[in-house]
């Protein structure tokens, strides 16, 4: 039971370091306007911050954002949701074979700063990454 206390609290600790909540007068001048600049009617914009970089998430012409900035208000990456259906299908069959019984909840497009794209697919507990062909590249565990 003490095991299992602990490995609670661990890992409770580890998701506040990797990803923690702030309010707007945390973030630098360069980033609230970078942000205001490329999305300037974005509303309920939540913050987060990831290692030394700065997340905005929000809701844009009713689609789900989040985009990466760093410190000095350069994006990092993009991140937009789409219909599971938008995904290259090598994704949608990767997931159903090596998945097995397991349903794409969430589907995302992500473009890194140098335009390379890639997607996530988010099933139970977990997101798997996929290059801009579809090709898998990494699990990331919740």
């Amino acid at each position: 039971m003490k095991k299992l206390v602990f490995l609670m609290v661990a890992g409770l600790i580890t998701s506040f370091a990797i990803a923690q909540k702030l309010s707007d007068k945390d973030i630098p001048q360069s980033v609230k306007s970078a942000f205001q600049k490329s999305y300037p009617t974005a509303k309920e914009v939540k913050w987060d911050k990831e290692g030394s970089n700065y997340e905005a998430s929000f809701d844009f012409n009713k689609t789900d954002y989040s985009v990466l900035f760093d410190v000095n208000g350069n994006v990092i990456e993009t991140e937009v949701e789409i219909e599971v259906s938008q995904l290259p299908e090598s994704v949608r069959e990767y997931v159903a074979n090596h998945y097995k019984g397991k349903k794409i909840k969430e589907a995302a497009r992500i473009t890194d700063a140098k335009g390379t794209v890639s997607y996530e697919a988010e099933i139970k507990g977990m997101d798997l990454i996929f290059d801009s062909n579809g090709s898998f590249i990494k699990e990331i565990k919740n």
